[in-house]
C-alpha cells in the first residue's frame, strides 16, 4: 500500500469517527466511556496522519 493510499484511508477513517462521535453525542443514552474511546481512536488516527505527512515532506 502506498503512503498516499494509506493517508487517504486514515483520513476516511478519521472522518467516519468524527461523524460517529457527533451522532453519539446527540443521543443522551450514549455511554460517555464509549464516546471517550472513539475520541481517543480519532486522535490516534490524527497523530498517524500527521506523522506520515511529516515523513513524506522530509523525503
Amino acid at each position: 500500500m502506498s503512503v498516499e493510499s494509506h493517508l487517504a484511508e486514515l483520513q476516511r477513517r478519521h472522518e467516519a469517527l468524527k461523524r460517529e462521535i457527533e451522532e453519539a453525542t446527540t443521543h443522551p443514552g450514549t455511554d460517555d466511556l464509549e464516546i471517550t474511546e472513539m475520541k481517543r481512536r480519532k486522535l490516534q488516527i490524527k497523530d498517524e496522519i500527521a506523522r506520515l505527512e511529516t515523513a513524506e515532506t522530509l523525503h
